[in-house]
């Protein structure tokens, strides 16, 4: 499933970017002339995206020369030569800015992800995604995380049941939530439910939730649920959990924290392409 939509994403891509063909470099370059290009991070990072780059290249040319020289999940330094292609001219500059934006945006959120998880180095607590992704990346980007050293949460509204707010609204409660997911739904689908309130986590645990979420929460406010919980269901902290708030956070005891920043807000990690004559 996750293959079909990388190659969709990539197809529509091209689409945007190339559409029937590249009239500058066709003009130019000769159909038959051969290149090498160097991709060099241009600043520290942790690099992912590098299968999915080459998967670009090689829409335009099946044959070409990959040669990485770090793989996903590699912190990297500033100057550091992060792979090497040898293609036709043409495939490099077709293929270069759609490579590079997948490059950039990846290994921006792997870098995100990478300064999360060393504060929480010596915990329990694990690092979670969000589904706060670029319409159409959603794949790409909880794949960077994963390369960061995060973990994903849901991929998306069809793979578990998360009960929020309007849900629990509607349905009359948590108790009747709950009890509507798990009479619809097959007992392998997990159930977590949303609370903010320490009577709404007294509510889940009765309910059976499988993992109940404790949103913007105080620190003190967090402890005493953990502790209510007395892990009869799994933890998850949400709720602007900057990385200042972490280490509190994690010691509260939660399961996971959830950090929508790691995807709704990237900062690219910034990658160049050199291309030099063969």
């Amino acid at each position: 499933m996750y293959d079909s939509l990388i190659d969709r994403l990539i197809d529509l891509a091209i689409e945007e970017d190339i559409a029937t063909g590249d009239i500058t470099t066709n003009a130019i370059i000769p159909v038959h002339a051969k290149a090498v290009a160097e991709m060099k991070a241009k600043a520290d990072g942790v690099i992912s995206g590098l299968e999915i780059a080459k998967q670009v290249f090689e829409r335009f040319e099946e044959d070409i020369v990959w040669e990485p020289l770090v793989t996903d999940g590699t912190a990297v330094k500033k100057g550091d030569i992060i792979l090497r292609i040898e293609a036709s001219y043409r495939t490099l500059l077709c293929g270069e800015r759609l490579s590079l934006n997948i490059l950039q945006r990846m290994s921006g959120i792997a870098t995100a992800t990478s300064h999360y998880m060393k504060e929480l180095a010596g915990t329990h607590t694990q690092l979670l995604d969000t589904r706060k992704t670029a319409p159409g990346l959603r794949v790409l980007d909880k794949m960077a995380v994963h390369h960061g050293g995060g973990s994903n949460h849901r991929m998306g509204l069809y793979d578990m049941i998360m009960l929020k707010d309007n849900h629990i609204k509607i349905a009359g409660g948590i108790p009747n939530a709950v009890k509507a997911v798990k009479q619809n739904l097959p007992l392998s689908i997990k159930v977590e439910v949303e609370t903010t309130t320490l009577e709404e986590v007294q509510q889940a645990i009765d309910a059976g939730a499988d993992i109940i979420m404790l949103d913007n929460m105080s620190n003190e406010t967090m402890a005493e649920a953990v502790k209510l919980i007395a892990g009869r269901a799994k933890t998850e902290a949400s709720g602007n959990m900057s990385i200042p708030r972490l280490q509190g956070v994690a010691a509260t005891g939660v399961d996971y924290i959830s950090v929508g920043a790691l995807t709704h807000s990237v900062t690219a990690l910034d990658i160049s392409m050199n291309i030099k004559m063969n």
